[in-house]
């Protein structure tokens, strides 16, 4: 129970996980759904990320002394990887956009939100809350924890398992009413998968998933 190698403890440990990462979501919806944004809210919305965020590093970090890591280099050494998947998340990111500003591609449900509102502070709230915290708790519950517990063993075919498995859960997360931006969440999620993979290292996804929800902000 005690170990990532017990899967009932696994499946428990998974379940508090997901809804602390619910409990997050459901407090940034009570902000978002006041018009102006309450300093309460706020401060509650402050007090569960941090105390959810702190709560998964510990876990993670905690849970890593089961694993043998290969990979004992800082993520920042793979600059030129670093490069790449920093101009194809920009790219895809900006695509989106602008295929969003000709009316080929659905808002996000966020966007259509901040349109109704259009205020300074729910800026600043959206860029913190969708651009920067979800982005990281999405990546320790769909990447960390996911392949910690679920996809251990080092084979191509668990690794593609477990891509396609992180990419479906953030396009579910990431949840749209459109086929294509479901698609489009999909392949970043796969994405930051392979790239935790990769370096052996949760940066590096947490990077690029941070990177892509404030490009997705400040396109808004």
């Amino acid at each position: 129970m005690n170990t990532p190698a017990s899967r009932q403890g696994n499946i428990i440990r998974y379940f508090v996980y997901f809804i602390s990462y619910l409990m997050v979501v459901g407090v940034i919806k009570l902000v978002t759904a006041n018009s102006p944004i309450h300093i309460w809210d706020l401060i509650l919305f402050a007090t569960i990320s941090l105390m959810v965020s702190l709560f998964f590093v510990y876990r993670f970090n905690r849970e890593q002394r089961f694993f043998d890591r290969s990979f004992g280099g800082s993520w920042l050494n793979n600059f030129g990887l670093i490069i790449g998947l920093t101009a194809v998340v920009t790219v895809l990111r900006i695509s989106v956009s602008w295929l969003q500003s000709y009316g080929r591609l659905k808002l996000y449900n966020f966007q259509i939100a901040y349109l109704h509102q259009e205020a300074s502070l729910t800026y600043w709230f959206l860029l913190a809350a969708i651009g920067i915290v979800l982005p990281i708790l999405q990546e320790f519950l769909i990447t960390g924890f996911l392949f910690n517990y679920a996809f251990r063993s080092n084979t191509v075919l668990t690794a593609i398992l477990g891509i396609l498995t992180s990419g479906i859960l953030f396009g579910l997360l990431n949840w749209q009413n459109s086929l294509l931006l479901l698609v489009v969440n999909v392949v970043l999620g796969g994405l930051f998968a392979w790239s935790y993979l990769y370096t052996q290292t949760l940066w590096m996804p947490i990077y690029l998933a941070v990177l892509n929800g404030i490009i997705l902000i400040i396109m808004t």
